[in-house]
């Protein structure tokens, strides 16, 4: 039974970031079902069974984004502020860096959903992440909330400009900003 978990547990992850490519290249609205059926190789019911609807889907791309960088950054809580506030931040930007597709769609879709019930969710995702960076800011002595939203579109923003091959590593980039936050 788990390894059959296991198994639909890698196809639905598949199908999720092979939307997140097709929503991030042609949009949400003009993405059909067809489209996505041709490029996940199911037929609409094998892709409904994974997804169950469109709209479903684009929650899920939401928490794939969302979620795990949650859980990590709960999960610093070693070192000295500096050194907790830049693992956060590196976090972050590995995070973005392995998720291009997931934050693109992020940026151009979520106003397809936030006037929705499902936002909920994905809003306290966020502000749940925003609120452990705002402790981690703190602790460095940065209360200033313009602070705050500068680091938070920085770093959200680099999915615009960053290239995995690039001559900058996540890690470099992110210890750039949190150079410049901390100064």
């Amino acid at each position: 039974m788990a390894a059959r978990r296991e198994k639909y547990d890698r196809r639905q992850r598949e199908v999720v970031s092979i939307a997140a490519a097709l929503f991030a290249r042609r949009g949400f609205q003009a993405t059909s079902m067809d489209e996505l059926s041709e490029a996940t190789g199911l037929r609409s019911g094998g892709l409904y069974h994974y997804i169950g609807s469109k709209r479903a889907l684009l929650l899920q791309i939401f928490s794939e984004l969302m979620d795990p960088l949650l859980e990590q950054a709960a999960a610093i809580d070693s070192g000295t502020p500096e050194q907790q506030l830049r693992e956060l931040v590196r976090v972050w930007v590995r995070h973005i860096e392995a998720h291009l597709d997931h934050m693109a769609v992020f940026a151009q879709e979520r106003h397809a959903i936030e006037r929705e019930p499902e936002w909920e969710a994905v809003r306290a995702s966020r502000d749940a992440f925003e609120a452990i960076l705002a402790s981690k800011l703190r602790a460095n002595g940065i209360t200033d909330r313009l602070q705050h939203f500068a680091l938070l579109g920085m770093v959200n923003h680099t999915a615009t400009w960053v290239n995995p091959n690039g001559r900058l590593s996540a890690d470099q980039i992110a210890d750039g900003y949190c150079d410049m936050i901390l100064k």
